[in-house]
Order: C-alpha cells, then structure tokens, then sequence
C-alpha cells in the first residue's frame, strides 16, 4: 500500500469538523461582539471562510479519494487542488491583512502581494500538471494512488516564513507581547505539523491553519489593546486595580493627559506613541500602559520597583520636562503610589481627574497623603450631592439658605435680599457655595438644589411676613442649566404657589450667556413667567461678554453692577464716568441698577451718585441664615 493510503487510513474528519465548529463560533462572536467593522475584520472573516471551505473539501476529498474505482478521478485531482488553493488563499489574505496593523508603505505591500501571487500561481499549475504529466499526485488506471513530489510542506513554509518576516521586520510596529503571542500561535501550528507528519497523519492540517486566528482574533480585534503602544483600555484598567487589590500589592501610577487628543477617534501622534512604549519596557519591568482615553494614558508598575517614591516622582517630572522641550504638547501628570481606599473603590480616574482640575497646563504633580485626604472631602461632597438629587427632598435639611441684605437707596431701608447657597454636611459641617457648586454643576446635580433653595426661600418669606415684617423681594440665583430644564418655568411657579405668596415676592437672577440657542430660550422663559409677576435679574454686568442688544431685548428689571465695576469706579476717573454713565442709561430705560461689593462708605457714596436704586456688600452685612433676616427687614407698620 503506498503512502498516500496509509495517510487515508490514518485519517479522521476530527480536525476538520473542529475546524468548521470554530469558525462558526468566531463569526458568532464577530457579529455579536463589537469590533470595528474596517478593512481588517473584512479580510480576518475571508480567512474563516477559507478555512471553512477548506476543512468542508478535506472531508470531501478523504471520501472520494477512498474509493477511486467509484469517484471520477477528476473529481479527486479537483478537490485535492482546490483544498491546497484555498490553504494557501487564507496565508495570502494574511498577507493582505498585515498592511494596516504593520502600517506598510504602498510600493513594499505591492511587492509581497506580487510574489504571493506568484507563489500561489505556480502551486495551482503544478497541481494540474503534477496530475496530467504524473510527476505529482495522479492515479493510475487499475486505481493506483501515486504522491509523486509533495510541494505543499515547501509553499507552506514559504508563505509562514513570509508573514514571519513581516513580522519582525515591523516589530517596532508592534507591542513586543502581542508580536510574542502571534509568534507563538505560529510555532504551535509548526509543532502539530511536525508531529502530525512524524505519525504519518494529516488529520490536522488544516486546524493548524487556524491557531494563528486566535492571537490575530484576541489581540487585534477582541482584545482591548493597541497592538503598537501596548497599551489596553479602562475596563481592563479597573479589573487590574481590582485584581492588585485582591492581592493586597502596592503599585506606583503615572497618568499622562493630553487635552488636544482627548476626543472620540483621535490618537497620540506615532513618535509619542514610541516614546510611551520605550519608556514602559526600557525603565520598568512589570510596567503596563492603559488607554484610558484619546489623550489620556495610566502607567502602572509594581511598588517594588521603586527604591525611592519622591526620587522616582521627581526623576519623571524632570523627565517629562524635557520631553516637553523637543515635542510642545501641552500635558499634565500625576504620579501616586496606591491607596488603600482608592485601590477598594476602584476610583484612581476620578481622583487623577479632581487633582489635574486644580493643576496649571504643562505641571505635573507628586500626590501626598494631603491630596488623597483633599479627595476623600471632595468625593463625600459628590456623594451627598447625588444623595439629595436622588431623594429630591424640597425640605432636605442638608441644603442650608443664607442670605445677604440688600440696601434699598430710595426708602433708606432693607427690604430686598439676595438668597445664597450654602450645605450643612455630617463630616465637613457648613461648606461654601465656591466649593461645591462647581461639582453639582459638573455632575449635573444643581437643578435639585436651585429648586430646594427656591422652595425654602419661598416659605421663609411666608413665615416672614406672617410675622408682620415688610418683604419687597428675595432673589434667587438660577444657572443656564437650571433653565435650560424643560419644566423649569412649571416648577418655579408651582413652588411659589405651593409657599402661598405672590409672585412678585421671588426675583429671579440670572447671567448673560453668549449661546444663541441659551438666549432665545431665556427670552421665552423670562416673557412666560414674568406675565405672572416674577422679577428678572441681570447678574453679574460687567464682567466677561455683555451684548446691549440682546440686554436691550429682554425685560430684566434690575441690572446687578458687578464688584469688578464698582473697583474699577473707584480707582479712575474715566472708569467712575464710564460706569456712571452706563448706570444713568439703564435708569432712563426703566432698569433699577444695584451695585454689589459695597464694602465702605467711600463705595456707598460714590455709587449712590452713579445712579444707584440698590446697595449690597460687606458694609451692610455678610451673608446670614435667611431666618437673621428679621435683624434687617422692617414690620409692615413702620415701613
């Protein structure tokens, strides 16, 4: 019995069907999972489907060439041929595939397509020939099967060795672990191949034309890296922080933010990305990089490694200086040893995020346990916030309202204020408006808590007047985000009916802003609620941009003068006629002007000549509980 028999003999469809059952799997998951749908994932799926079809011929072809008295021995040579194109289809599409991931110039892809091409050209001719000339596999009339010269081992190891070269002649294209993983999977297939041919087998020929798919399906498309910098994503961050933590390991954290990359799609520029790379694997053994966004990089290494944290912190600092030197990207580091509760709670992004907030561009920062404490504050804040937006508890009595008297020039009386914010926290006690209005409004949270301050404004001056004190108005600040709610105008005017006072009782303050679709939605919202009777409030004039036709366009009744206007006043002649004469214009437009920062006499005097009809500062009070406001405002018969 010749040897192509006993290869017969010993053959199952084993390999095969495994092979058919995988790749059904693979574009399961291809369809199910997301990966980016390019010109890569096209060419992988055309090397599954090849390899099905291949494994599907292979059945086939075991069948027939079984029984070459019943099978046409056309048939045979048809189907032996056309395993061997499609084989070796699935290398060449490989070929194809490695342009992009190695990022290979046009004229260099042309050249290895063209003697691909080549290469299998010359397989398929010698397969026909091989056949009809009988110098390669051919079977005799009396049924005799004949091999001949094999040449399959010699393209197989053409093409393999080809994709290997490719390899690593772009290998600085590729994160050394990812190019070890791929060449691994290679050098199993060669393994199986070597022992399958030491066992006169070939059941699995083709399974091990499949490995390979693996690494490529795992690192370039299923798992969350980036082949050339190495580095992963902030899923795989999170599992890293949760698994060192697990573990009880100290680990040291460098992140990189860079402001101009930090947007869907973008990429740092390759040079950057080489740098990032060669300092991971030249200065840190254990060191891994995660992607946490298109500008923003995590380094993270084992504690161990470090001798020394400040000299270490301070070496990268010096390092990343002058790398700033020969690129000019603007950046912003921190470097921190890990936390216990940081490392527990898995919050290492928002802590970085809180400290590169407070940092000026092109800083980096070596994190103490003070900054670690200052987040603990920060983060019971954010907390507390989302607790009382989530609970939305008109009367929580976390939200505290202060309020600050406002001088009423023409009576000589108080009988304005203006409410201000303040919380009352468990941990932290009384905490500042300047503190903690800039996390409501980054988390969203403020709208709850401008409607809490509305709704206990609104019932202080009930309880006020039921007193018999005189109340002309309290304002109330809002924030674009405020009225840019759907529903704000509904539920102001049902917060002041439900408290059982007039309208005209709550101002409401409100700031210029330069989005036009912001300023026609104030229009609507001041000409909707103001039929009701609710006083408008410009704040803020004079500082960043104002427009004096979009002021001209909307039916304030009071312009607040800001500090800045009331300093400047005072410090130049031309400044004191300037502002005096933008307070005697909106006089004479039915505006009221109110100046803030009043600290003295010296400021009282000279904007009570400048057109005042309200005074507010220091001079008169600092802001106080709403309830002190009985120190300030008048009973109704004495006003």
């Amino acid at each position: 019995m010749n040897e192509v028999t006993t290869i017969y003999e010993n053959y199952t469809a084993v390999g095969d069907i495994l092979v058919m059952a995988t790749v059904i799997v693979f574009v399961i998951l291809l369809k199910s999972a997301y990966v980016n749908r390019g010109r890569e994932i096209r060419l992988f799926k055309g090397v599954l489907v090849l390899l099905f079809a291949a494994a599907a011929t292979d059945i086939f072809f075991y069948i027939v060439v079984s029984n070459p008295a019943v099978y046409p021995h056309i048939l045979i040579y048809i189907l032996r041929a056309l395993k061997h194109l499609l084989l070796f289809s699935s290398l060449f599409v490989y070929v194809l595939y490695m342009k992009d991931p190695l990022h290979i110039n046009e004229s260099l892809d042309i050249r290895y397509i063209v003697l691909s091409v080549c290469v299998l050209i010359f397989m398929a001719v010698y397969d026909i020939l091989g056949s009809v000339l009988k110098f390669g596999f051919y079977i005799e009339d009396d049924n005799i099967i004949h091999d001949g010269v094999n040449i399959f081992p010699y393209v197989y190891i053409f093409f393999v060795s080809l994709l290997l070269w490719m390899l690593f002649r772009f290998r600085d294209k590729i994160y050394k672990p990812v190019l070890c993983g791929i060449v691994s999977s290679c050098f199993v297939s060669f393994l199986v191949m070597f022992i399958q041919g030491m066992h006169n087998q070939s059941s699995f020929t083709i399974a091990t034309f499949l490995f390979p798919t693996y690494a490529v399906l795992y690192y370039l498309h299923a798992n969350p890296l980036d082949i050339e910098m190495g580095s992963a994503h902030e899923v795989e961050f999170e599992n890293h922080i949760a698994e060192i933590f697990a573990r009880k390991k100290e680990i040291l954290l460098v992140s990189l933010y860079m402001r101009e990359y930090d947007f869907p799609g973008n990429k740092l520029p390759k040079e950057l990305r080489d740098k990032v790379r060669d300092y991971n694997t030249k200065y840190f053994k254990s060191g891994k990089i995660f992607q946490i966004s298109g500008g923003r990089l995590i380094f993270v290494c084992d504690y161990k490694e470090i001798s020394d944290y400040n000299e270490v912190g301070k070496w990268i600092i010096k390092h990343l200086e002058e790398q700033h030197t020969i690129y000019k990207q603007d950046y912003k580091t921190v470097i921190t040893k890990s936390d216990k509760s940081l490392s527990e709670r898995n919050d290492y992004i928002s802590f970085i995020q809180y400290l590169e907030r407070r940092m000026p561009e092109n800083s980096a920062k070596l994190v103490t346990e003070k900054d670690i404490l200052a987040y603990y504050d920060h983060r019971y804040i954010v907390d507390e916030l989302a607790d009382i937006n989530e609970k939305k508890d008109i009367h929580d009595s976390r939200v505290i309202v202060f309020c600050q008297p406002v001088y009423n020039v023409t009576t000589g009386k108080f009988d304005t204020a203006e409410a201000l914010m303040r919380l009352k926290l468990e941990k932290t006690g009384m905490v500042f408006p300047d503190k903690f209005i800039p996390i409501a409004e980054a988390h969203n949270y403020i709208h709850m808590l401008s409607m809490i301050i509305l709704a206990k404004t609104c019932e202080q001056i009930r309880k006020l007047m039921e007193d018999g004190y005189y109340v002309k108005r309290i304002s109330v600040n809002f924030s674009m985000i405020d009225i840019r709610e759907e529903h704000f105008a509904f539920n102001v005017k049902q917060i002041i009916e439900d408290a059982g006072i007039e309208y005209d009782k709550i101002a409401i303050e409100i700031t210029e802003s330069q989005n036009e679709s912001d300023f026609m939605m104030v229009r609507d919202r001041i000409f909707e609620m103001r039929k009701n009777g609710i006083i408008f409030y410009l704040d803020d004039f004079g500082t960043g941009y104002s427009n004096f036709e979009r002021i001209m366009e909307l039916p304030f009744d009071i312009v607040k003068f800001d500090r800045s206007l009331v300093i400047a006043s005072g410090s130049d002649v031309k400044a004191e006629t300037m502002v005096s004469y933008l307070a005697h214009m909106f006089t004479d437009m039915n505006y009221a002007v109110l100046y803030e920062g009043i600290e003295n006499e010296e400021d009282e005097n000279r904007c009570t000549q400048m057109f005042a009809r309200y005074l507010q500062g220091y001079k008169y009070s600092k802001p106080i509980p709403i309830e002190n406001l009985t120190e300030f405002f008048e009973k109704v018969h004495d006003y």
